[in-house]
């Protein structure tokens, strides 16, 4: 059962009890990519790194062997919106685990040798990345969909603009949004919420919330523009061609966002039958991958097409990407091949709820940008309750060509 409250100093914190000698943990920040002012590039991800450099209680190393001398295991990830810290420990560790959670959110000091240090490896991370065409065209793509807005740009920044940061950088960014209201404490374990909110009470004060006199709103909403569908070749020089497909979509709190996450999956999901796989893969051999995304935000969305294929069969493949997607507004869904999709989707989404840190951060995800939570059951039900003529509704509106953009890695 999943259980909710917030703390005096606007932390919110949810539970889901869970039977089992491992808890899944973490602080869930709304402060991501699109939070950043033009010249903190890279920032909410670099202070995601620096985070384990060193706070007013702990060094590095005494912060990276904290749980692993105990077995557990300590990360964290940057998105657009958000930056999550987590944490896998036995049951009996979760009291070391917060307290060390909470200390690295917190009260990170980022010492500026520290500094010195990391931003190599971040350079190394984005020139590991740029050796990636496959992973790097969506970044692009972003560019392409979102020009001169926060949201378009890449997480990981820019090298000569890192190599500029210092100490009082990083600190003044956790300052204006490091605060506890912007936070979501996750558990998912055998533990009440009782137990996890007398933990958090008593590493964070409610007088905490002092330190931050000055509360940061939320990004500056994206204004709704349409752009004529564009087609953008960058020359890379790369052995395959790469090429994206898409537009954007609808954010994750609206009412359709549900039915496009099972078009999505229908034409390119992670099933070896999906349409698109079907089609350019085993009837015609042209590609090795091709697969269809849907990245929601809080404001809007970013649905993708991807494939890589030869450089000669890039406008075939294109064409039949389009005619599965046509097939999906024109043709809708038959009854058997609608109960087909949402077995196939609810099994995949079922399979997946069993592994605990996905299921923890989803949920301090959710609770964070949406409000509220949803239990498995519910979510299965949401795929069951569509509809034929609601899904050929949602793509006509999605997949209309005159809103599809493509970029072509050539």
């Amino acid at each position: 059962m999943i259980e909710t409250t917030t703390l005096d100093n606007g932390l919110r914190v949810v539970v889901d009890q869970h039977p089992g000698q491992v808890v899944y943990c973490g602080l869930a920040v709304d402060a991501g990519t699109r939070d950043q002012l033009e010249s903190e590039s890279g920032m909410a991800h670099f202070i995601e790194h620096m985070s384990f450099k060193g706070t007013q209680r702990r060094r590095s190393w005494h912060i990276i062997n904290r749980m692993e001398a105990v077995g557990g295991d300590l990360n964290a990830y940057t998105g657009k919106e958000h930056t999550v810290y987590y944490c896998t420990t036995l049951r009996k560790y979760l009291s070391r685990a917060l307290d060390l959670l909470f200390d690295i959110t917190f009260f990170s000091t980022f010492p500026q040798n520290e500094i010195e240090h990391e931003v190599e490896v971040v350079i190394d991370e984005i020139e590991s990345y740029n050796d990636s065409p496959s992973e790097l065209i969506y970044d692009d793509f972003d560019a392409l969909l979102f020009p001169n807005h926060p949201i378009g740009r890449n997480i990981l920044g820019e090298a000569d603009r890192l190599h500029q940061y210092q100490t009082k950088d990083l600190a003044a960014f956790t300052r204006r949004l490091y605060h506890p209201s912007r936070m979501v404490l996750f558990v998912y374990g055998d533990v009440t919420l009782r137990v996890v909110e007398k933990m958090a009470s008593s590493l964070i004060s409610s007088t905490e919330k002092n330190l931050y006199a000055h509360i940061e709103p939320r990004f500056s909403p994206l204004t709704s523009s349409h752009l004529s569908p564009l087609t953008s070749r960058i020359k890379k020089n790369t052995h395959q061609a790469h090429v994206i497909i898409g537009c954007q979509a609808c954010a994750l709190g609206d009412e359709r966002y549900m039915g496009l996450a099972l078009l999505t999956n229908i034409l390119g999901g992670p099933g070896m039958n999906s349409r698109l796989n079907v089609s350019l893969r085993e009837r015609r051999g042209l590609v090795y991958t091709v697969e269809s995304s849907l990245t929601g935000y809080t404001d809007t969305g970013v649905w993708t097409t991807y494939f890589g294929c030869d450089h000669e069969d890039v406008e075939r493949c294109r064409k039949l990407v389009h005619r599965e997607l046509e097939k999906l507004i024109d043709s809708p869904l038959s009854a058997s091949q609608l109960a087909a999709a949402k077995r196939q989707m609810c099994g995949q989404t079922i399979q997946a709820w069993e592994n605990g840190e996905n299921v923890a951060i989803g949920m301090g995800r959710r609770l964070l940008h949406l409000g509220d939570t949803c239990s498995l059951e519910q979510y299965c039900a949401d795929i069951n309750r569509l509809e034929s003529q609601q899904l050929c509704d949602i793509a006509r509106k999605m997949f209309d060509t005159s809103r599809l953009h493509t970029l072509i890695y050539d």
